[in-house]
């Protein structure tokens, strides 16, 4: 039965890139998930639409762009120009849609604000130490700066930062939904920044002056497959009414319902379009907006069942097929002590690779983003524990039960089905028992390429700083952890039962 739920998850990712769906894709930040909104809702009454919000960062969803599992989203002229497109200095509009022409992709619609990235710090800080731009921060090298991961490796992020500069600070990652926390508590003193981020003026911080001009300009358009307009014609059309409708200051309100009012993108998007007169008629009056929720309005929200269904599938179906493939494989390694060392070092390697790594890796060779890459990363994280505690389990049976079935005329393969594994079970039991509770917190990895789960809440989480979200995610997670133990517990305790049953026992 998993087994077919397995394939039936890969023909649906496959048929769902083959329907005529419009397929709205989104990075993981406020801003992002504000505008595949909008552009979602624009084209409803046009088109089927599907939004997977939260998708990662620049490399990850573009290449969902890229292999059709996406088809439009939300990005910036200049990450475009320098971190997609590689070139070494910003180049013109034309040459930017040129260059995309070439994957089948194209932009268009600039939504009307720049989105800019720079250093910010505490206003009272920034006066005291009397910096106003970035080259006044050559006179403090001691000034701790958080960077979000993304920029310190981006083209057009800190390498070249620090070089136009000459800066020689050595940063410190963070991810950016928590960075205005560390910032606002001392921990760090200076953080990069989108300029349409609410909390800028929320906190009292200051833009530090890029007073050599290093950042190019980051105007909002749409990155799209070029087959788009020809599928959709009139959804195209009403999207392409949203070209210059949004200015910063739009912008900027928006993200601050999202981070400080705690409105859900959805009503944000809506109202914005009814607004400025976007909102078409079949697409229905805007929502009234919603009243801020607390932790137990957010851990039973009204999707709780279907990420929990969601998450479920996940483990259970990735550690199914891990003890597919990791029972047998730890029966070669008992059987063949030469491959030994190298099965369960293969499998231990594979544990060592990123998740994020991984599920991008995943993407490229697979050409899908959503529940199968994740069902392979997951699969291949669970392998370890099972393969190695079945190779264990078999070492640990005495050799005088194996040689006794070989007396009684019993095959080799006939020994392993009758004494050897059932005598190794507990210890296989106890390794599948280890990959389940792994991969119960690995699979909140399954949100950033849109295979749902409780990962979702932390995601959105993350890109809000909404401590309240990460928890309505993260506790959910726990408790399906307890609950995999006590199911495995009663199991080993039913196993146990059965064999002090057995006569002479």
């Amino acid at each position: 039965m998993l087994l077919v739920v397995v394939a039936g998850c890969f023909v649906g990712d496959r048929l769902d890139a083959a329907e005529d769906v419009l397929r709205v894709g989104s990075k993981r930040f406020t801003e992002a998930y504000i505008l595949a909104e909008v552009l979602a809702q624009t084209a409803t009454p046009h088109a089927r639409t599907q939004v997977r919000q939260g998708l990662g960062n620049t490399a990850i969803v573009f290449e969902a762009l890229r292999s059709g599992n996406i088809d439009l989203y939300a990005d910036y002229l200049g990450t475009i120009d320098l971190e997609i497109l590689r070139n070494p200095k910003p180049t013109s509009f034309q040459a930017i849609r040129d260059g995309l022409a070439r994957w089948g992709l194209g932009i268009a619609v600039p939504l009307g604000f720049n989105n800019g990235y720079a250093l910010a710090m505490r206003a009272d800080e920034a006066k005291r130490l009397g910096i106003a731009k970035l080259s006044d921060l050559v006179r403090h090298p001691r000034l701790k700066i958080g960077l979000s991961n993304e920029f310190i490796g981006r083209a057009d992020g800190w390498p070249g930062l620090s070089a136009a500069y000459g800066l020689g600070h050595q940063p410190t990652a963070l991810d950016h939904g928590i960075a205005y926390d560390a910032l606002a508590g001392g921990q760090v003193d200076a953080i990069d920044i989108y300029t349409t981020d609410a909390k800028i003026a929320a906190l009292g911080l200051v833009t530090l002056e890029d007073d050599r001009a290093y950042f190019p300009k980051y105007d909002a358009v749409l990155l799209y497959r070029l087959d788009v307009p020809r599928r959709f014609p009139q959804a195209w059309q009403a999207i392409g009414r949203l070209e210059g409708s949004i200015d910063e200051q739009k912008m900027i309100a928006m993200n601050a319902r999202a981070e400080l009012d705690g409105q859900p993108f959805d009503v944000i998007a809506r109202d914005f379009l009814a607004a400025g007169g976007l909102l078409d008629a079949a697409t229905g009056s805007p929502a009234p907006a919603a009243a801020p929720r607390g932790l137990l309005d957010k851990l039973f929200g009204d999707d709780l069942a279907r990420i929990t269904l969601q998450h479920v599938m996940l483990v259970a179906i990735s550690v199914f097929a891990a003890a597919l493939c990791g029972i047998p494989l730890g029966v070669v390694a008992a059987r063949m002590p030469r491959l030994r060392g190298l099965i369960l070092s293969a499998a231990g390697l594979l544990q060592t690779v990123p998740s994020l790594a991984m599920l991008a890796l995943l993407i490229s060779a697979t050409g899908l983003i959503g529940t199968w890459p994740t069902l392979i990363a997951l699969t291949l994280y669970a392998l370890l524990p099972i393969a190695r505690n079945t190779c264990t389990g078999l070492l640990e049976v005495p050799a005088g039960l194996i040689q006794a079935g070989s007396a009684l005329g019993l095959h080799r393969d006939q020994v392993l089905r009758a004494i050897e594994l059932p005598l190794a079970l507990p210890v296989i039991l106890a390794g599948v028992r280890t990959a389940t509770v792994i991969n119960v917190g690995t699979a909140t990895i399954a949100a950033f390429i849109g295979a749902g789960g409780f990962g979702e809440r932390i995601v959105t989480g993350l890109a809000l700083n909404d401590h309240e979200l990460l928890l309505a995610g993260a506790i959910p997670a726990a408790v399906l952890a307890v609950v995999a133990e006590l199911g495995f517990e009663l199991m080993e305790r039913r196993i146990r039962r059965r064999r002090e049953a057995l006569p002479g026992q």
